[in-house]
Protein backbone atom coordinates (compact mmCIF):
# COMPACT_ATOMS: atom_id res chain seq x y z
CA UNK A 1 0.00 0.00 0.00
CA UNK A 2 1.36 3.66 -1.04
CA UNK A 3 1.66 6.40 1.33
CA UNK A 4 -1.28 8.25 -0.36
CA UNK A 5 -3.42 5.37 -0.44
CA UNK A 6 -2.89 4.62 3.80
CA UNK A 7 -3.73 7.92 3.97
CA UNK A 8 -6.43 8.34 2.49
CA UNK A 9 -7.62 4.73 4.38
CA UNK A 10 -7.00 6.12 7.83
CA UNK A 11 -8.80 9.91 6.51
CA UNK A 12 -11.66 7.65 5.40
CA UNK A 13 -12.06 5.46 8.91
CA UNK A 14 -11.39 8.57 10.88
CA UNK A 15 -14.36 10.13 8.86
CA UNK A 16 -17.15 6.53 9.75
CA UNK A 17 -15.39 7.48 13.23
CA UNK A 18 -16.38 11.06 13.20
CA UNK A 19 -20.20 10.05 12.09
CA UNK A 20 -20.48 7.18 14.26
CA UNK A 21 -20.51 9.10 17.35
CA UNK A 22 -22.86 12.10 16.77
CA UNK A 23 -25.46 9.15 15.20
CA UNK A 24 -25.06 7.23 18.91
CA UNK A 25 -25.61 10.29 20.82
CA UNK A 26 -28.76 10.90 19.72
CA UNK A 27 -30.07 7.31 19.04
CA UNK A 28 -32.43 6.65 21.98
CA UNK A 29 -34.01 3.05 22.72
CA UNK A 30 -37.19 2.36 22.23
CA UNK A 31 -39.84 2.75 25.03
CA UNK A 32 -39.99 -0.54 27.01
CA UNK A 33 -43.53 -2.10 26.69
CA UNK A 34 -42.90 -5.17 27.55
CA UNK A 35 -43.78 -8.69 25.76
CA UNK A 36 -47.02 -9.46 23.69
CA UNK A 37 -47.23 -12.30 26.79
CA UNK A 38 -46.47 -9.72 29.61
CA UNK A 39 -48.96 -7.45 28.17
CA UNK A 40 -51.58 -10.03 27.27
CA UNK A 41 -51.01 -11.04 31.04
CA UNK A 42 -51.62 -7.53 32.51
CA UNK A 43 -54.97 -7.13 30.26
CA UNK A 44 -56.54 -10.19 32.32
CA UNK A 45 -55.21 -8.19 35.53
CA UNK A 46 -56.46 -4.58 34.62
CA UNK A 47 -60.03 -6.05 33.37
CA UNK A 48 -60.32 -7.99 36.54
CA UNK A 49 -59.08 -4.91 38.70
CA UNK A 50 -58.94 -1.73 37.12
CA UNK A 51 -61.30 -1.53 34.17
CA UNK A 52 -64.18 -0.46 36.72
CA UNK A 53 -62.81 2.92 37.28
CA UNK A 54 -60.45 3.46 34.62
CA UNK A 55 -62.58 1.86 31.95
CA UNK A 56 -62.49 -1.12 29.10
CA UNK A 57 -60.79 1.22 27.18
CA UNK A 58 -58.33 3.19 29.31
CA UNK A 59 -60.88 6.14 28.68
CA UNK A 60 -61.43 6.93 32.77
CA UNK A 61 -65.11 5.77 31.67
CA UNK A 62 -65.67 3.19 34.45
CA UNK A 63 -69.15 2.42 35.54
CA UNK A 64 -67.44 3.71 39.08
CA UNK A 65 -66.19 6.78 37.88
CA UNK A 66 -68.81 8.87 38.32
CA UNK A 67 -69.03 8.69 42.17
CA UNK A 68 -65.30 9.78 42.28
CA UNK A 69 -63.43 12.71 42.74
CA UNK A 70 -60.97 12.84 42.13
CA UNK A 71 -61.83 11.20 38.43
CA UNK A 72 -59.70 8.26 37.74
CA UNK A 73 -56.69 8.68 35.28
CA UNK A 74 -57.69 8.68 31.44
CA UNK A 75 -54.18 6.53 30.17
CA UNK A 76 -55.13 7.49 26.56
CA UNK A 77 -54.07 10.91 27.09
CA UNK A 78 -50.46 9.70 28.41
CA UNK A 79 -50.86 12.20 31.25
CA UNK A 80 -49.53 10.74 34.46
CA UNK A 81 -49.27 12.66 37.74
CA UNK A 82 -46.53 10.81 39.43
CA UNK A 83 -43.28 10.17 37.36
CA UNK A 84 -39.90 10.81 37.39
CA UNK A 85 -39.65 12.65 34.24
CA UNK A 86 -39.66 16.23 33.00
CA UNK A 87 -42.74 17.57 32.93
CA UNK A 88 -45.19 16.84 30.11
CA UNK A 89 -42.89 13.98 29.69
CA UNK A 90 -44.33 10.15 30.16
CA UNK A 91 -43.41 8.41 32.95
CA UNK A 92 -41.22 5.33 33.00
CA UNK A 93 -42.08 1.57 33.36
CA UNK A 94 -40.96 1.99 36.86
CA UNK A 95 -42.89 4.78 37.60
CA UNK A 96 -46.05 2.93 36.58
CA UNK A 97 -44.93 -0.11 38.82
CA UNK A 98 -44.87 1.67 41.63
CA UNK A 99 -47.67 3.62 41.23
CA UNK A 100 -49.48 0.71 41.06
CA UNK A 101 -47.66 -0.88 43.61
CA UNK A 102 -47.89 2.12 46.15
CA UNK A 103 -51.53 3.57 45.10
CA UNK A 104 -52.44 6.89 45.28
CA UNK A 105 -53.81 7.34 49.16
CA UNK A 106 -57.56 8.90 50.07
CA UNK A 107 -58.62 8.47 46.51
CA UNK A 108 -60.26 5.72 44.80
CA UNK A 109 -56.85 4.25 43.31
CA UNK A 110 -55.78 1.41 46.67
CA UNK A 111 -52.72 -0.05 46.68
CA UNK A 112 -51.67 -3.77 45.40
CA UNK A 113 -49.68 -5.30 47.78
CA UNK A 114 -51.29 -8.47 47.05
CA UNK A 115 -50.00 -8.59 43.46
CA UNK A 116 -46.42 -10.40 42.61
CA UNK A 117 -43.94 -8.04 41.25
CA UNK A 118 -44.38 -9.75 37.43
CA UNK A 119 -48.11 -9.13 38.34
CA UNK A 120 -47.53 -5.39 38.52
CA UNK A 121 -44.59 -5.24 36.11
CA UNK A 122 -47.14 -7.04 33.54
CA UNK A 123 -49.59 -4.54 34.42
CA UNK A 124 -47.72 -1.43 33.85
CA UNK A 125 -47.02 -3.00 30.19
CA UNK A 126 -50.35 -3.03 29.69
CA UNK A 127 -50.99 0.09 30.59
CA UNK A 128 -48.86 1.90 27.84
CA UNK A 129 -51.29 0.36 25.24
CA UNK A 130 -53.98 2.87 25.83
CA UNK A 131 -51.65 5.51 24.59
CA UNK A 132 -49.78 5.71 21.45
CA UNK A 133 -47.18 7.89 22.35
CA UNK A 134 -45.24 4.91 24.59
CA UNK A 135 -44.89 3.69 21.22
CA UNK A 136 -43.22 7.10 19.69
CA UNK A 137 -39.38 6.85 20.06
CA UNK A 138 -39.15 10.19 20.35
CA UNK A 139 -41.01 10.62 23.31
CA UNK A 140 -38.69 8.00 24.83
CA UNK A 141 -39.04 8.99 29.47
CA UNK A 142 -35.91 9.35 30.50
CA UNK A 143 -35.72 9.90 34.38
CA UNK A 144 -34.38 13.16 36.00
CA UNK A 145 -31.39 13.15 38.50
CA UNK A 146 -32.53 13.61 41.47
CA UNK A 147 -30.00 14.63 44.38
CA UNK A 148 -29.77 12.97 47.79
CA UNK A 149 -31.29 14.81 50.57
CA UNK A 150 -28.95 17.27 52.67
CA UNK A 151 -29.25 17.53 55.99
CA UNK A 152 -32.30 19.99 57.10
CA UNK A 153 -31.28 23.15 58.54
CA UNK A 154 -33.17 25.95 60.66
CA UNK A 155 -31.82 28.25 57.94
CA UNK A 156 -33.50 25.84 54.71
CA UNK A 157 -36.48 26.13 56.73
CA UNK A 158 -36.28 29.83 57.09
CA UNK A 159 -35.24 30.08 53.53
CA UNK A 160 -38.27 27.53 52.11
CA UNK A 161 -40.84 29.24 54.03
CA UNK A 162 -39.56 32.66 51.73
CA UNK A 163 -39.63 30.94 48.73
CA UNK A 164 -42.62 28.96 49.63
CA UNK A 165 -44.57 33.04 49.46
CA UNK A 166 -42.61 33.86 46.91
CA UNK A 167 -43.31 31.64 44.16
CA UNK A 168 -46.85 31.64 44.84
CA UNK A 169 -47.46 28.04 46.50
CA UNK A 170 -49.67 29.62 49.33
CA UNK A 171 -52.14 31.16 46.59
CA UNK A 172 -53.16 27.23 46.55
CA UNK A 173 -51.99 25.25 49.33
CA UNK A 174 -52.51 28.17 52.10
CA UNK A 175 -50.36 30.14 54.18
CA UNK A 176 -49.88 26.87 56.61
CA UNK A 177 -50.34 24.41 53.94
CA UNK A 178 -53.97 23.47 54.44
CA UNK A 179 -55.44 23.97 51.10
CA UNK A 180 -57.19 27.23 51.37
CA UNK A 181 -55.59 29.46 49.66
CA UNK A 182 -57.43 32.41 47.51
CA UNK A 183 -57.23 29.85 44.18
CA UNK A 184 -58.20 26.95 45.74
CA UNK A 185 -61.26 26.69 45.18
CA UNK A 186 -61.22 27.27 41.38
CA UNK A 187 -58.68 24.83 40.67
CA UNK A 188 -59.59 21.99 37.67
CA UNK A 189 -57.48 19.40 35.76
CA UNK A 190 -56.68 19.36 32.42
CA UNK A 191 -60.13 18.30 31.39
CA UNK A 192 -62.03 21.06 33.33
CA UNK A 193 -63.19 18.63 36.36
CA UNK A 194 -62.57 20.59 39.61
CA UNK A 195 -59.32 19.11 41.97
CA UNK A 196 -58.18 19.67 45.46
CA UNK A 197 -54.78 21.11 46.18
CA UNK A 198 -53.27 19.16 48.47
CA UNK A 199 -52.97 19.74 52.33
CA UNK A 200 -49.23 19.96 52.91
CA UNK A 201 -49.95 19.50 56.87
CA UNK A 202 -50.74 16.36 56.27
CA UNK A 203 -48.28 14.21 54.46
CA UNK A 204 -49.78 10.95 55.22
CA UNK A 205 -52.20 11.91 52.37
CA UNK A 206 -49.47 13.29 49.90
CA UNK A 207 -50.49 11.13 46.42
CA UNK A 208 -46.70 10.89 45.58
CA UNK A 209 -45.04 9.64 48.32
CA UNK A 210 -44.57 11.64 51.52
CA UNK A 211 -41.04 10.98 52.03
CA UNK A 212 -38.31 14.49 51.26
CA UNK A 213 -37.20 12.26 48.34
CA UNK A 214 -41.19 12.52 47.11
CA UNK A 215 -41.46 15.91 47.70
CA UNK A 216 -38.68 17.36 45.77
CA UNK A 217 -39.18 15.18 43.34
CA UNK A 218 -42.90 16.42 42.91
CA UNK A 219 -41.41 19.80 43.49
CA UNK A 220 -38.99 19.42 40.05
CA UNK A 221 -41.17 17.19 38.03
CA UNK A 222 -44.86 19.08 38.77
CA UNK A 223 -47.94 16.62 38.36
CA UNK A 224 -48.98 16.55 34.26
CA UNK A 225 -52.24 17.37 33.64
CA UNK A 226 -52.75 19.96 36.77
CA UNK A 227 -52.02 23.47 38.09
CA UNK A 228 -49.16 21.81 40.34
CA UNK A 229 -46.16 23.02 37.88
CA UNK A 230 -42.89 22.08 37.34
CA UNK A 231 -39.62 23.81 39.51
CA UNK A 232 -36.54 22.44 37.59
CA UNK A 233 -35.80 25.35 35.82
CA UNK A 234 -37.17 27.98 37.97
CA UNK A 235 -35.23 27.16 41.38
CA UNK A 236 -32.34 25.67 42.12
CA UNK A 237 -32.10 22.28 43.98
CA UNK A 238 -30.80 24.00 46.88
CA UNK A 239 -34.04 25.82 46.72
CA UNK A 240 -35.77 22.84 46.03
CA UNK A 241 -34.50 21.51 49.25
CA UNK A 242 -35.59 24.53 50.90
CA UNK A 243 -38.95 24.18 49.95
CA UNK A 244 -39.51 20.60 50.78
CA UNK A 245 -38.03 20.98 54.32
CA UNK A 246 -40.68 23.82 55.02
CA UNK A 247 -42.75 21.66 53.51
CA UNK A 248 -41.89 19.24 56.17
CA UNK A 249 -42.11 21.49 58.82
CA UNK A 250 -45.92 22.19 58.85
CA UNK A 251 -46.45 19.11 60.04
CA UNK A 252 -46.25 17.88 63.80
CA UNK A 253 -45.68 14.50 62.66
CA UNK A 254 -45.22 12.30 58.92
CA UNK A 255 -47.77 9.63 60.44
CA UNK A 256 -51.73 10.23 60.87
CA UNK A 257 -51.59 9.08 64.55
CA UNK A 258 -55.07 7.75 64.54
CA UNK A 259 -56.47 6.97 68.01
CA UNK A 260 -59.38 5.05 69.13
CA UNK A 261 -60.22 7.03 72.93
CA UNK A 262 -60.72 10.63 73.83
CA UNK A 263 -59.62 11.60 77.22
CA UNK A 264 -62.16 14.42 78.53
CA UNK A 265 -59.50 15.81 81.63
CA UNK A 266 -60.98 18.18 84.79
CA UNK A 267 -60.41 21.44 83.55
CA UNK A 268 -57.78 23.96 85.29
CA UNK A 269 -60.50 26.41 85.56
CA UNK A 270 -64.20 27.05 85.36
CA UNK A 271 -65.02 26.20 81.61
CA UNK A 272 -65.15 29.41 79.72
CA UNK A 273 -66.80 29.48 75.88
CA UNK A 274 -65.06 33.25 75.34
CA UNK A 275 -62.21 31.77 75.76
CA UNK A 276 -62.25 28.82 72.96
CA UNK A 277 -59.69 26.52 72.11
CA UNK A 278 -57.92 27.67 75.18
CA UNK A 279 -60.03 25.88 77.45
CA UNK A 280 -58.12 22.62 76.00
CA UNK A 281 -54.74 23.16 77.19
CA UNK A 282 -54.36 20.54 79.47
CA UNK A 283 -56.84 18.05 77.16
CA UNK A 284 -54.32 15.13 74.73
CA UNK A 285 -55.19 15.36 71.52
CA UNK A 286 -56.84 11.85 69.60
CA UNK A 287 -57.34 12.01 65.81
CA UNK A 288 -59.90 10.35 63.94
CA UNK A 289 -60.41 9.14 60.46
CA UNK A 290 -62.81 10.23 58.19
CA UNK A 291 -64.53 7.72 55.62
CA UNK A 292 -67.50 8.41 53.10
CA UNK A 293 -71.00 7.06 54.41
CA UNK A 294 -71.61 4.47 51.57
CA UNK A 295 -74.18 2.36 53.06
CA UNK A 296 -77.19 4.16 52.60
CA UNK A 297 -78.67 6.77 49.96
CA UNK A 298 -77.40 9.94 49.65
CA UNK A 299 -73.42 8.59 49.47
CA UNK A 300 -70.71 10.14 50.05
CA UNK A 301 -67.98 7.98 48.33
CA UNK A 302 -65.45 10.67 48.00
CA UNK A 303 -65.86 13.17 51.51
CA UNK A 304 -64.53 16.62 51.70
CA UNK A 305 -62.65 16.52 55.20
CA UNK A 306 -60.53 13.62 55.95
CA UNK A 307 -60.01 13.44 59.20
CA UNK A 308 -60.45 15.48 62.64
CA UNK A 309 -58.68 15.99 65.96
CA UNK A 310 -61.02 15.77 69.68
CA UNK A 311 -59.89 17.24 72.42
CA UNK A 312 -62.14 17.37 75.58
CA UNK A 313 -62.56 18.65 79.14
CA UNK A 314 -64.87 18.50 82.28
CA UNK A 315 -66.07 20.83 85.27
CA UNK A 316 -68.07 20.69 88.30
CA UNK A 317 -70.76 21.06 86.20
CA UNK A 318 -70.19 20.42 82.30
CA UNK A 319 -68.48 18.99 79.84
CA UNK A 320 -66.54 20.69 76.39
CA UNK A 321 -65.79 18.79 73.66
CA UNK A 322 -64.00 20.57 70.67
CA UNK A 323 -64.07 18.81 67.50
CA UNK A 324 -61.10 20.75 64.88
CA UNK A 325 -60.87 19.54 60.87
CA UNK A 326 -59.56 21.12 57.90
CA UNK A 327 -61.58 22.61 54.75
CA UNK A 328 -60.40 24.80 52.22
CA UNK A 329 -63.15 27.54 52.66
CA UNK A 330 -66.14 28.12 55.40
CA UNK A 331 -69.38 27.88 53.85
CA UNK A 332 -71.59 29.68 56.35
CA UNK A 333 -74.58 30.15 54.28
CA UNK A 334 -77.13 28.62 53.35
CA UNK A 335 -78.60 25.88 55.41
CA UNK A 336 -77.70 21.97 56.68
CA UNK A 337 -79.38 19.17 58.32
CA UNK A 338 -79.12 15.47 59.76
CA UNK A 339 -82.16 14.36 57.56
CA UNK A 340 -82.10 16.21 54.34
CA UNK A 341 -82.70 14.45 51.70
CA UNK A 342 -80.04 13.99 48.43
CA UNK A 343 -81.77 13.06 45.36
CA UNK A 344 -80.71 9.79 44.15
CA UNK A 345 -79.39 11.16 40.98
CA UNK A 346 -76.83 13.17 42.40
CA UNK A 347 -75.06 10.25 44.31
CA UNK A 348 -73.56 9.79 40.71
CA UNK A 349 -71.82 13.33 40.93
CA UNK A 350 -68.65 14.12 41.64
CA UNK A 351 -68.68 16.11 44.82
CA UNK A 352 -67.60 19.26 43.19
CA UNK A 353 -70.00 19.33 40.89
CA UNK A 354 -73.63 20.86 41.40
CA UNK A 355 -76.66 18.78 40.37
CA UNK A 356 -78.84 19.67 37.09
CA UNK A 357 -80.55 22.77 36.68
CA UNK A 358 -84.29 22.64 37.78
CA UNK A 359 -84.29 20.21 40.78
CA UNK A 360 -87.83 20.40 42.27
CA UNK A 361 -86.79 19.69 45.54
CA UNK A 362 -85.94 22.35 48.02
CA UNK A 363 -86.21 23.00 51.75
CA UNK A 364 -88.86 23.77 53.34
CA UNK A 365 -87.56 27.71 54.85
CA UNK A 366 -89.69 27.36 58.16
CA UNK A 367 -88.23 24.02 58.71
CA UNK A 368 -84.21 24.42 58.35
CA UNK A 369 -82.83 20.61 59.15
CA UNK A 370 -84.59 19.45 56.70
CA UNK A 371 -87.41 17.59 58.72
CA UNK A 372 -90.11 18.14 55.92
CA UNK A 373 -89.73 19.07 52.22
CA UNK A 374 -91.95 21.18 49.48
CA UNK A 375 -92.06 21.67 46.42
CA UNK A 376 -90.85 24.97 44.56
CA UNK A 377 -93.30 26.69 42.08
CA UNK A 378 -91.30 27.56 39.06
CA UNK A 379 -91.30 31.99 39.15
CA UNK A 380 -91.95 34.16 36.33
CA UNK A 381 -89.10 36.19 34.90
CA UNK A 382 -89.08 39.48 36.81
CA UNK A 383 -88.56 42.24 33.79
CA UNK A 384 -87.40 45.00 36.53
CA UNK A 385 -84.93 42.40 38.15
CA UNK A 386 -82.17 43.61 35.58
CA UNK A 387 -79.86 46.61 36.44
CA UNK A 388 -80.19 49.00 34.08
CA UNK A 389 -77.53 50.68 35.37
CA UNK A 390 -75.15 47.86 35.18
CA UNK A 391 -71.90 48.05 33.34
CA UNK A 392 -71.95 46.15 30.51
CA UNK A 393 -70.29 42.89 30.55
CA UNK A 394 -70.46 42.69 34.20
CA UNK A 395 -70.60 39.20 35.46
CA UNK A 396 -73.79 38.07 37.13
CA UNK A 397 -74.13 37.95 40.61
CA UNK A 398 -73.79 33.88 42.07
CA UNK A 399 -76.51 32.82 43.30
CA UNK A 400 -75.94 32.02 47.11
CA UNK A 401 -74.80 29.22 48.75
CA UNK A 402 -77.30 26.57 49.17
CA UNK A 403 -75.64 24.53 51.85
CA UNK A 404 -73.53 25.05 54.79
CA UNK A 405 -70.80 23.58 56.54
CA UNK A 406 -71.73 21.42 59.65
CA UNK A 407 -70.74 19.02 62.10
CA UNK A 408 -72.20 16.19 64.47
CA UNK A 409 -71.57 14.42 67.43
CA UNK A 410 -73.65 11.29 68.34
CA UNK A 411 -73.41 9.77 72.06
CA UNK A 412 -75.91 6.61 72.67
CA UNK A 413 -79.28 8.26 74.39
CA UNK A 414 -78.74 5.63 77.09
CA UNK A 415 -75.60 3.92 78.13
CA UNK A 416 -75.89 0.45 77.50
CA UNK A 417 -75.29 -2.45 80.13
CA UNK A 418 -73.13 -4.70 77.77
CA UNK A 419 -70.66 -3.98 74.48
CA UNK A 420 -73.92 -3.24 72.34
CA UNK A 421 -73.93 -0.06 70.53
CA UNK A 422 -76.22 1.84 68.69
CA UNK A 423 -75.65 1.68 64.69
CA UNK A 424 -73.44 3.94 63.40
CA UNK A 425 -75.73 5.51 61.03
CA UNK A 426 -77.67 7.88 63.07
CA UNK A 427 -78.74 4.75 65.76
CA UNK A 428 -81.45 2.39 65.42
CA UNK A 429 -84.95 2.02 67.18
CA UNK A 430 -83.63 0.15 69.64
CA UNK A 431 -81.12 2.30 70.82
CA UNK A 432 -81.59 5.36 69.54
CA UNK A 433 -78.88 8.26 69.59
CA UNK A 434 -78.60 11.62 70.92
CA UNK A 435 -77.60 13.82 68.16
CA UNK A 436 -75.65 17.30 68.99
CA UNK A 437 -75.98 19.41 65.28
CA UNK A 438 -73.90 22.49 64.66
CA UNK A 439 -75.10 23.82 61.46
CA UNK A 440 -72.49 26.62 61.12
CA UNK A 441 -74.29 29.33 59.39
CA UNK A 442 -76.38 29.18 62.71
CA UNK A 443 -74.67 30.43 66.03
CA UNK A 444 -76.08 27.96 68.15
CA UNK A 445 -75.57 23.61 68.16
CA UNK A 446 -79.15 22.07 67.81
CA UNK A 447 -80.36 18.33 69.44
CA UNK A 448 -81.82 15.70 67.65
CA UNK A 449 -82.54 11.78 68.70
CA UNK A 450 -81.89 9.77 65.89
CA UNK A 451 -83.37 5.68 65.50
CA UNK A 452 -81.66 5.83 62.17
CA UNK A 453 -80.94 7.91 59.27
CA UNK A 454 -84.70 7.71 58.26
CA UNK A 455 -85.53 8.83 61.27
CA UNK A 456 -83.84 12.13 62.58
CA UNK A 457 -86.10 14.01 64.97
CA UNK A 458 -86.02 17.47 66.98
CA UNK A 459 -85.40 17.04 70.07
CA UNK A 460 -83.84 20.42 71.83
CA UNK A 461 -83.55 20.44 75.54
CA UNK A 462 -81.73 23.47 75.65
CA UNK A 463 -78.95 21.72 77.30
CA UNK A 464 -76.08 22.27 74.30
CA UNK A 465 -74.60 25.14 73.67
CA UNK A 466 -71.44 25.58 71.55
CA UNK A 467 -69.19 28.17 69.70
CA UNK A 468 -67.43 27.93 66.21
CA UNK A 469 -64.92 29.51 64.32
CA UNK A 470 -62.95 29.50 61.19
CA UNK A 471 -59.11 30.52 60.46
CA UNK A 472 -56.51 29.87 58.56
CA UNK A 473 -58.26 26.94 56.82
CA UNK A 474 -59.12 25.18 59.71
CA UNK A 475 -62.70 24.83 61.93
CA UNK A 476 -62.68 24.77 65.37
CA UNK A 477 -66.21 24.15 67.11
CA UNK A 478 -67.21 23.24 70.73
CA UNK A 479 -69.54 21.71 72.21
CA UNK A 480 -70.57 22.01 75.65
CA UNK A 481 -73.48 20.21 77.79
CA UNK A 482 -74.04 19.72 81.43
CA UNK A 483 -73.16 15.94 82.81
CA UNK A 484 -76.08 14.83 83.89
CA UNK A 485 -79.25 15.54 82.25
CA UNK A 486 -83.05 14.96 82.17
CA UNK A 487 -82.99 12.83 79.04
CA UNK A 488 -79.20 11.79 77.57
CA UNK A 489 -76.95 9.49 79.16
CA UNK A 490 -74.40 10.89 81.59
CA UNK A 491 -70.84 11.75 81.66
CA UNK A 492 -69.64 10.34 85.00
CA UNK A 493 -65.92 10.06 85.86
CA UNK A 494 -64.31 6.83 85.64
CA UNK A 495 -66.26 5.99 82.92
CA UNK A 496 -66.52 5.51 79.26
CA UNK A 497 -68.98 6.77 76.73
CA UNK A 498 -69.10 5.80 72.91
CA UNK A 499 -68.34 8.18 70.90
CA UNK A 500 -68.85 9.12 67.28
CA UNK A 501 -68.67 12.43 64.93
CA UNK A 502 -69.90 13.50 61.13
CA UNK A 503 -68.99 16.55 59.03
CA UNK A 504 -70.70 18.21 56.25
CA UNK A 505 -68.77 20.37 53.45
CA UNK A 506 -71.31 22.81 52.17
CA UNK A 507 -69.82 23.44 49.04
CA UNK A 508 -69.58 19.76 48.02
CA UNK A 509 -73.13 20.02 48.55
CA UNK A 510 -73.09 17.18 51.18
CA UNK A 511 -75.56 17.30 53.64
CA UNK A 512 -78.36 14.67 55.44
CA UNK A 513 -76.39 11.23 54.47
CA UNK A 514 -74.17 12.65 52.17
CA UNK A 515 -71.37 13.34 54.31
CA UNK A 516 -68.03 12.14 55.97
CA UNK A 517 -68.36 10.20 59.46
CA UNK A 518 -66.29 8.38 61.87
CA UNK A 519 -67.02 4.61 63.41
CA UNK A 520 -67.69 4.46 67.25
CA UNK A 521 -64.92 5.56 69.32
CA UNK A 522 -64.63 6.32 73.03
CA UNK A 523 -64.58 9.50 75.79
CA UNK A 524 -62.91 8.61 78.87
CA UNK A 525 -63.72 11.21 81.43
CA UNK A 526 -61.16 11.04 84.32
CA UNK A 527 -61.19 11.33 87.25
CA UNK A 528 -60.24 14.07 88.80
CA UNK A 529 -57.23 13.35 91.22
CA UNK A 530 -58.25 13.73 94.97
CA UNK A 531 -55.18 14.06 97.44
CA UNK A 532 -54.55 10.29 99.13
CA UNK A 533 -55.14 10.29 103.16
CA UNK A 534 -51.62 7.82 102.58
CA UNK A 535 -49.47 10.63 102.92
CA UNK A 536 -50.51 12.52 105.78
CA UNK A 537 -50.94 9.02 107.50
CA UNK A 538 -46.95 8.25 106.31
CA UNK A 539 -46.01 11.62 107.47
CA UNK A 540 -47.76 11.15 110.75
CA UNK A 541 -46.04 8.22 111.36
CA UNK A 542 -42.37 8.85 110.51
CA UNK A 543 -42.71 11.99 113.17
CA UNK A 544 -43.70 9.61 116.24
CA UNK A 545 -40.88 7.48 114.54
CA UNK A 546 -38.62 10.69 114.86
CA UNK A 547 -40.03 11.60 118.17
CA UNK A 548 -39.34 7.88 119.67
CA UNK A 549 -36.17 7.76 118.18
CA UNK A 550 -34.99 11.15 119.75
CA UNK A 551 -36.34 9.98 123.41
CA UNK A 552 -34.68 6.51 122.98
CA UNK A 553 -31.12 8.31 121.61
CA UNK A 554 -31.65 11.26 124.58
CA UNK A 555 -32.15 8.20 127.63
CA UNK A 556 -29.56 6.34 126.21
CA UNK A 557 -27.48 9.07 126.05
CA UNK A 558 -27.67 9.89 129.73
CA UNK A 559 -27.79 6.23 131.38
CA UNK A 560 -25.08 4.57 128.35
CA UNK A 561 -22.22 5.32 131.39
CA UNK A 562 -23.80 1.73 133.08
CA UNK A 563 -23.75 4.51 136.52
CA UNK A 564 -26.90 3.50 138.58
CA UNK A 565 -28.27 6.45 140.49
CA UNK A 566 -30.18 5.83 143.73
CA UNK A 567 -31.67 8.74 145.60
CA UNK A 568 -29.74 9.53 148.88
CA UNK A 569 -26.98 7.19 147.87
CA UNK A 570 -23.29 8.50 146.57
CA UNK A 571 -23.10 6.97 142.71
CA UNK A 572 -20.72 3.89 142.53
CA UNK A 573 -18.39 3.80 139.93
CA UNK A 574 -17.70 1.11 137.88
CA UNK A 575 -14.56 -1.59 139.10
CA UNK A 576 -12.23 -0.52 136.28
CA UNK A 577 -13.05 3.11 137.58
CA UNK A 578 -12.07 2.11 140.57
CA UNK A 579 -8.61 1.21 139.82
Amino acid sequence: MTFVAALRWCFAALFVSLCAVPMGSVRVAAQDVGTEAERESGRALYLRNCSQCHGDDGDGAGYATPHLSPRPREFTMGNFKVRSTPNGALPTHQDLVNIIRRGMPYTSMPAWPTLTDQEVSDLAYYVTTFSADFSNAARVPESLPLPSAPTTTPESVELGRTLYEETGCGECHGTFGRADGPSAETLVDELEFPIRAADLSKPWTFRGGSSREDLFRTMTTGFNGTPMPSFDEALTPEQRWAITDFIVSLSESGEPDYSNLVVARPAVEPIDLALGAANFESAPVAHFPIVGQIMEPGRAFQPAATSVAVQAVYDTESIAILVRWHDTGPQQEGQNGPSLPVPPEEEVLTPEEPPAAGDPLAVDPSNPFGVALVEVAPVAADPFAVDPFAEPGAPAAAPPPEFSDAVAIQIPSQLATGARKPYFLFGDVQTPVDLWFFDLARTEPFQFTGRGSTDVTPNDTGDLTGVATYDQGEWSVIFTRPLRTSSGAPFTPGEFMPIALSVWDGKSRERGNRRGLTAWYSLYVEPEVVASAVGPMVRVMLLILAIEAAVIFRVRRRYGSGVREEPGVEPRLPATTRA
